[in-house]
């Protein structure tokens, strides 16, 4: 039996401390944390640093926390956790490499995680969902497109914002993101469709706006 994809024996293995289950973990989740740092990581930071340096980074932190896995109130899935090291590590590769631009990076990113400008953040969230989110039969050519899904989503809500990259583009399950954001799986759900709301009634307006220009 899994949840959200681990093995809950995998699971019961790693709230006993044991490291081989965290390599098995690690193997099965490296390319769900590859895909967020390639999203989270601020193109500052890629050029003085490979995103499997900081995945080798994050096994290392990871098997250093093992033991608090599994204490009385850490409730975290596997894949949350293994996520919230690696966003640890990440942070403190952007305060090793980036010094004081680290400062920089905080204030542009909203509530995205460490190193990541939320222009780039936008312009990737903006590429993915325009082959999600729009049908061959609109009017707007690709390159339209692209750019109303971000001008609309520079318009919501850091937290709507979230939610669809959480979603979207890490591909996190709806009990995941409940888990991120710290909130139940229903709340969750109901936040996720009225972000993907409002970002469709946004694009609508825009759209209409266009062609009454």
């Amino acid at each position: 039996m899994q949840i959200d994809g681990i093995p809950i024996e995998v699971t019961r293995r790693l709230r006993n401390g044991d490291s081989v289950a965290l390599a098995e973990l690690f193997t099965m989740c490296q390319d769900r944390l590859r895909q967020m740092l390639h999203f989270r990581m601020d193109s500052r930071l890629l050029r003085r640093l490979d995103v499997d340096d900081v995945l080798q980074d994050t096994f290392i932190d990871a098997e250093k926390r093992l033991p608090h896995f599994g204490t009385s109130g850490n409730d975290a899935s596997p894949y949350v956790w293994l996520r919230m090291v690696t966003l640890q590590t990440l942070q403190d590769a952007v305060r090793r490499h980036l010094g004081t631009q680290a400062r920089s990076i905080s204030r542009e990113r909203g509530v995205m995680p460490v190193g990541t400008s939320n222009r780039t953040t936008l312009s990737s969230m903006a590429h993915l969902l325009v082959g999600q989110l729009t049908s061959p039969s609109q009017v707007l050519q690709r390159a339209e497109a692209i750019e109303q899904v971000q001008s609309a989503l520079k318009r919501m809500s850091p937290i709507d914002q979230e939610i669809l990259a959480l979603r979207h583009f890490e591909g996190l399950t709806n009990t995941e993101t409940a888990e991120v954001l710290g909130v139940t799986a229903g709340t969750a759900t109901l936040r996720y469709v009225r972000a993907l709301k409002r970002l469709q009634t946004i694009m609508s307006q825009q759209i209409e706006t266009g062609r009454c220009g």
